[in-house]
């Protein structure tokens, strides 16, 4: 048996309409702003790079109590250049953003490209220093690097817990 042309409806699911998304403008933002200040708080970076200090410092305190031997040792060390691993790139994106943000030609491409250039650096930043690390730092400890590494990557939810 030959299937027959039409024998699907002409209605595709796919063709259902849409869901209207509205676009405010920016004095409705911030108008919505000013009503509820505190539901619509901007998000500080500069707090990521406080929170990922203050995680860098407790994991040197930690690794410092639990480390062989007690005190400022290599454990101590090791934690310290994880945290410098997340801290210094993250500190240079977003002074690659506060840049752009002040530059008297500001449009969204450029900005944009700021935003990518800035990823790039940190990114390039970031294997860089574990490179150097790796060459020029002996007996570096892998395990408290990696994890104040991880743990000061980690700090961006608790800057959204911060707000």
């Amino acid at each position: 048996m030959i299937p027959q042309k039409n024998q699907f409806s002409e209605v595709d699911e796919w063709d259902e309409p849409e869901e209207v998304i509205r676009v405010y403008s920016k004095e409705e933002i911030v108008a919505l702003r000013q009503s509820d200040a505190t539901k619509y708080r901007a998000l500080s970076p500069w707090k990521i790079i406080l929170a990922q200090v203050l995680i860098t410092a407790i994991s040197m305190v930690f690794w410092s109590i639990f480390g062989e031997p007690v005190g400022v040792s290599l454990y101590t060390q090791s934690a310290f250049l994880g945290g410098l691993i997340s801290v210094l790139p993250t500190a240079l994106f977003l002074v690659r953003l506060e840049l752009a943000k002040k530059s008297q030609r500001l449009n969204p491409g450029r900005f944009l490209a700021a935003l990518v250039s800035g990823e790039f650096i940190k990114i390039a930043v970031t294997l860089m220093l574990f490179i150097g690390i790796a060459y020029y730092v002996p007996g570096v400890l892998w395990v408290p690097l990696l994890v104040t590494y991880l743990l000061a990557l980690k700090c961006v939810w608790l800057v959204w817990l911060w707000r």
